[in-house]
């Protein structure tokens, strides 16, 4: 129903503008041209998203707080990959891995952007990626868009093309807190998700390569159960990484619900929706402690949970994951929903 914009700082010279977008119902949400960060997204006077300030705090932007995520989402073992016989090189941030496209992701752009001002206000964000840009192939185009519907869903369109054959596997980190991103850890939400398997990491959180029923573990969400009783789980897995960080393999296909998160408090539920084939769990288990945030807020471990839908991680190692390969001339079209009610 409205959209406007406001100036948010400079980056290098560069205006970065916090543009708020409006549905008729009086959801918000407030996002940014650099990293494509949603920076507010605030239901029934709950601002729901974890953040930062200042453009500055984002330019150090730990965590990936509510940012796009590309060109790859997720771990690339040893920062490495072979496509048509040639063997990339990509920058090692995670260790020995590649995380996140790397030292200069998308979450680091100045993304070129449009409002849209209709019926349900839009906010349409372009970038390209060059060939050779953290070691991928192929000159990128995309294109992520933000519509605010007027059922109070928040819907995340992204499209790609490349001039070569490249990996593209896009994402949002959003860290969710349906209470209040100021309100604490979310021990007490509530999560159901329609997911039979999983994808068990390596410690480091990389994924190994099986393929494990969540049946009798405490990676089964297939009725609502209480975040905190998972965390303390003896698990192997969930020590691992003190609570989940974990790739789940959706059920079914096409564009489908795949989950609900429920705060405790508020009584918010947030229903997720996806056509990709995998969604990572994180529960901001290396979230800093005691760190000043949005608000003067202090975050904490589990203070947010982040639904990052995408291809299976790692899957350039393994031949019976779904694949990231994005051909030349194919088109990157997929889309993720997540609906307040």
């Amino acid at each position: 129903m409205s959209i406007s914009k406001t100036n948010f700082g400079k980056i290098q010279g560069k205006e970065i503008y916090a543009y708020t977008l409006a549905n008729k119902n009086g959801l918000t949400a407030e996002i940014l041209n650099y990293g494509g960060i949603i920076r507010k997204l605030v239901y029934k006077n709950v601002d729901v998203v974890l953040g930062r300030d200042t453009i500055e705090e984002y330019q150090n932007n730990e965590g990936y707080f509510s940012a796009i995520i590309g060109r790859n989402s997720n771990r690339i073992e040893n920062a490495e990959f072979t496509l048509n016989g040639k063997t990339y090189k990509l920058y090692k941030n995670d260790g020995r891995n590649n995380l996140h496209g790397g030292k200069d992701g998308f979450d680091k752009k100045i993304w070129d952007a449009q409002m849209v001002d209709g019926d349900e206000s839009a906010l349409v964000l372009t970038t390209e990626s060059y060939d050779g840009e953290e070691g991928f192939p192929g000159n990128l185009r995309v294109k992520v868009t933000y519509t605010l519907k007027n059922d109070n869903s928040l819907e995340i369109h992204y499209e790609g093309q490349c001039d070569a054959d490249t990996v593209l596997n896009m994402t949002n980190h959003a860290y969710f807190n349906l209470n209040g991103h100021a309100s604490g850890s979310v021990d007490n939400h509530s999560l159901w998700l329609d997911s039979s398997f999983y994808t068990p990491n390596s410690n480091e959180c990389m994924p190994v390569g099986d393929v494990l029923s969540v049946k009798n573990t405490p990676f089964d969400f297939s009725t609502h159960e209480t975040m905190s009783e998972r965390f303390a789980s003896n698990h192997e897995q969930i020590k691992m990484f003190g609570g989940f960080d974990h790739n789940f393999a959706l059920n079914g296909r096409g564009y489908r619900k795949f989950g609900e998160f429920k705060g405790d408090k508020s009584g918010i539920v947030m229903e997720m929706y996806t056509d990709l084939c995998g969604v990572q769990i994180y529960t901001g288990n290396g979230i800093e402690k005691n760190r000043v945030c949005k608000d003067g807020a202090v975050y904490s471990t589990h203070q947010g949970v982040c639904f990052e839908t995408q291809v299976f991680p790692n899957n350039l190692k393994y031949s019976h994951f779904p694949t990231a390969i994005l051909k030349k001339g194919q088109k990157y079209d997929t889309v993720t929903a997540f609906k307040f009610i």
